[in-house]
């Protein structure tokens, strides 16, 4: 089990965070997010139901923007868009 984070292509990137129960999903994404670009988009896949509400959660209170979710053989893979830059909301 590790947490592997990728580009897939210029402004897409794939976080699996698969095994890894709360709080671990939504400390690497917030991560992943970090990273990332305004306007590039993270492709999420993760297993534990109870980070889906921690990261929806999250990304609300960062002002980024989940634009798709979908659910396959027991896995979440959400599409999160980087609509903020959370240090610069800070200045």
């Amino acid at each position: 089990m590790a947490m592997k984070f990728e580009k897939k292509t210029e402004g897409l990137f794939m976080l699996d965070v698969t095994g890894y129960v709360c709080p671990h999903p939504q400390i690497y994404t917030k991560k992943a997010l970090e990273k990332m670009k305004t306007g590039d988009i993270v492709e999420l896949v993760f297993d534990n139901p109870s980070s889906s509400e921690s990261i929806a959660a999250m990304c609300e209170a960062q002002g980024n923007e989940i634009v798709e979710k979908n659910m396959a053989n027991g896995k979440y893979v959400w599409k999160i868009k980087k609509t903020a830059d959370v240090a610069a909301l800070a200045r």
